[in-house]
This record gives structure tokens, C-alpha cells and sequence, in this order.
């Protein structure tokens, strides 16, 4: 069994039903018979204006602190749509920075295609590159239904890039000069030498170079900055399209003829829009 408490007090529940009894009492004592002042109205200050106070100030508490949750909301829904707007800002301005890239790609396109004006050209964005991190083979937006044709030239940077390998009805494969199979007929500009200039993707990644070989130079003339162009012996290339500049040039061991590296004009690591000549070699010197 369980054992009562040792001491008989009144319990507090009972002590504090007791004490608000008596205070109702009072207050009823007051009201009815107009009584004011002396202990009544000493007792009721004491017990019932502090209840007052604390119940004023947990009454205003939640009042601010619902005005407080309230303005919180309203920051942060303020906030969202700020964002929002900032975030739409953002995505106009890079929309419009893409549309002023492009321009400026096809104003270059333009004039470029204005430089080989005695050719028709048609213009072809790229859609596909090879695994490389240059642009040695890649795939364009134009096929034969464009009239693109195998072995036509693709220029792009002022220069030449490459030539079509293989076409479909809406795609055509080109490999560019810098690829290692690439070899083309060219010709130094100024002393027409003629040399064969080859792609190399291992001094592409090193130095930004391709290769010439077999250069014909028995005045010692060709120096370092002379311009580079397909030679009009080349069964494919089209003559006279630029390819570089000589960046070296030394003599072979057979001390016939020389060799050296080139420095492409185009930019074969960042390019989006060509000109494919809708030419081929073999129409052009039947003319």
C-alpha cells in the first residue's frame, strides 16, 4: 500500500481554488457596495494589476511577434521575385551576348567570303566534333541536298580549315589541316616555293604548329613570317587559300631541301560557323 505524505498541508491545487474564491468575493463586496481604498483595494492592487501587466505583455508579445512573422513572409517573397528578376536579367543578357557572338562570327564569315569572292560559298554551323580537343575532324549542318559535295574546301578565320571526306543528305564529315592524315600542296607566297604542309596534332597541342617539308629554297629566301597558301599544283585544294605563317625554317639533312613549322591563321580549337566552296579543284581549272 501506498503510504500518505507525513505532513497534512492543503494541497496547492486546493490552496490556489481557495485564494481566487476569496479575491472573486472581494471584488463582488467591493462593486456592491461601493466600497474603495483601505486593505480591499490595497489586496486587489497587489494580486490582480500585476496579472493585468503579465497578461498586457503576453498579449502584445504575440501581437509583434505576428506582425514580425509577417513582415519575415513578405522579405521573402520580395526576395524570391527580386531573384526571379535578376535570374530572367541574367538569361536576357547571355541570350544577347550569344546573338552578338554569332553576329560577329557571321560578319567575319561575311567578309571572308567577300575576300574569296570569285568562289560560291554557302555557310554551315558546326553540329559535331571528334574526340580530339581540336577541331581536326568535326561534322557540319549541310549535305548534299545543300549541293555540299566530297572534296570541296571549308575556310573559316580567313583561312583554310580543311576539305569534305564524306557526305549524307543533311550532314558532311571535314578534316582539317591539322589532322595527322592531313597533307597538302602549298606554295611561300613570296618566292613561290612550293613545300607539302602537314597536320600534327602532337605539336598542335605543344606549340600551336603544323608541319612543311620538302620546301625548294636554294636563295636561302624564305623567312620566318612569310604567308603560306595551298599551291595551284594541289589536285584538291583550291590555290591561293591562306594557311599561315612560317614560324621556322631550317635545312634538311640532305642539304637539298628545307623544313620547318607553320602557324595556322584559323583558330582550330574554337570554331562554330564555316564557308564550305561549293567548287571543286577539277571544275575550277576546267573554266
Amino acid at each position: 500500500m501506498r503510504q500518505r505524505k507525513a505532513n497534512g498541508g492543503i494541497p496547492s491545487k486546493y490552496l490556489l481554488m481557495i485564494l481566487s474564491i476569496v479575491c472573486i468575493m472581494l471584488l463582488f463586496f467591493s462593486y456592491s457596495t461601493g466600497f474603495s481604498g483601505g486593505p480591499l483595494e490595497t489586496i486587489a492592487n497587489h494580486i490582480f494589476i500585476p496579472m493585468q501587466k503579465g497578461i498586457d505583455y503576453i498579449g502584445s508579445s504575440i501581437a509583434i511577434s505576428s506582425a514580425d512573422t509577417k513582415t519575415r513572409e513578405e522579405l521573402v517573397a520580395e526576395n524570391e521575385e527580386l531573384q526571379a528578376q535578376v535570374d530572367e536579367l541574367n538569361s536576357t543578357i547571355n541570350n544577347y551576348e550569344l546573338k552578338l557572338k554569332e553576329l560577329d562570327e557571321l560578319q567575319e564569315l561575311y567578309e571572308l567570303d567577300q575576300t574569296y569572292y570569285d568562289y560560291e560559298t554557302t555557310g554551315a554551323r558546326i553540329i559535331g566534333k571528334g574526340t580530339s580537343n581540336w577541331f581536326n575532324t568535326f561534322t557540319i549542318d549541310k549535305g548534299t541536298k545543300d549541293g555540299i559535295e566530297v572534296d570541296m574546301n571549308v575556310i573559316a578565320d580567313g583561312g583554310l580549315v580543311g576539305i569534305v571526306t564524306s557526305v549524307g543528305d543533311s550532314y558532311a564529315v571535314v578534316r582539317a589541316i591539322i589532322d595527322d592524315t592531313s597533307n597538302v600542296s602549298s606554295t611561300i607566297s613570296s618566292t613561290e616555293d612550293n613545300c607539302i604542309v602537314s597536320g600534327s596534332l602532337e605539336n598542335m597541342t605543344a606549340s600551336n604548329l603544323i608541319l612543311f617539308s620538302d620546301l625548294d629554297d636554294d636563295d636561302d629566301e624564305v623567312a620566318i613570317g612569310d604567308v603560306i597558301v595551298t599551291s595551284n599544283i594541289s589536285d584538291k585544294y583550291l590555290p591561293g587559300l591562306m594557311i599561315g605563317y612560317v614560324s621556322s625554317v631550317s635545312l634538311d639533312e640532305n642539304e637539298l631541301t628545307k623544313s620547318g613549322t607553320v602557324t595556322p591563321i584559323v583558330d582550330f580549337k574554337h570554331l562554330s560557323n564555316v564557308l564550305v566552296i561549293k567548287q571543286l579543284k577539277e571544275s575550277y581549272e576546267s573554266e
